[in-house]
């Protein structure tokens, strides 16, 4: 019979990795913890002279940072990205807003 075997096969192509929404919600946070940090704290800490909002956000984005690339790395497999892909996912951390093109770009593409 074709059609089962064509549905199998469509559904594995459309199968979603378990970890993407929760990736998704990480890169999402990461990347607003990170433009808050460089465009708010960062001026405000050596503006104003006061590292509170810092101090605040440091330690949040550091963790959703080493989130975002441990889950990458984890779910690169299942997203059958190529080590190219992986490297642009990964590098994207470190630009401002990327996380948010990576959302867009290779995390959307999944109605997840």
């Amino acid at each position: 019979m074709v059609i089962p075997h064509l549905y199998s096969t469509f559904a594995k192509k459309i199968r979603m990795p378990k970890l993407l929404p929760t990736f998704r919600l990480v890169a999402l946070l990461e990347g607003v913890s990170y433009i808050l940090l460089l465009f708010i704290a960062t001026p405000v800490k050596y503006l104003a002279n006061d590292p509170q909002y810092v101090k605040l956000l440091g330690m949040p984005h550091g963790i959703l940072f080493i989130a975002y690339v441990v889950m990458a790395v984890l779910i690169s497999k299942d997203m059958q990205w190529n080590n190219r892909t992986l490297w642009i996912v990964l590098i994207a951390s470190i630009i401002p807003f990327g996380t948010f093109y990576i959302d867009k770009k290779y995390l959307k593409t999944i109605n997840a």
